[in-house]
């Protein structure tokens, strides 16, 4: 004869219960890129050194970041544009 095992129940409770998350966009990202990335999305966009000072990057690292990770890996499409007497501004279009 074999034993039959006994399945202990599991009650749950109010009190028990686990917290729930908050929505992706309310939340800091937790990444660089991920900082990059909201800094491109807002609509007026990011220049280098705002990314720059943001990040605590060295600029030619911010266009790396932005070409490598975020345009090939990632398929973003961000771009740029000048006006005559400013920066260069980055944003992610779509």
């Amino acid at each position: 004869m074999t034993k039959q095992k006994k399945t202990a129940q599991k009650t749950t409770t109010a009190n028990t219960a686990e917290p729930r998350k908050a929505p992706a966009s309310s939340t800091k990202p937790t990444s660089k890129l991920g900082l990059i990335e909201a800094l491109l999305r807002r609509p007026e966009g990011a220049t280098i050194a705002q990314l720059t000072k943001a990040l605590d990057w060295q600029p030619h690292s911010v266009r790396g970041a932005m070409s490598g990770a975020l345009k090939k890996k990632q398929g973003l499409t961000i771009t740029a544009t000048k006006t005559e007497h400013a920066d260069r501004v980055y944003r992610i279009a779509g």
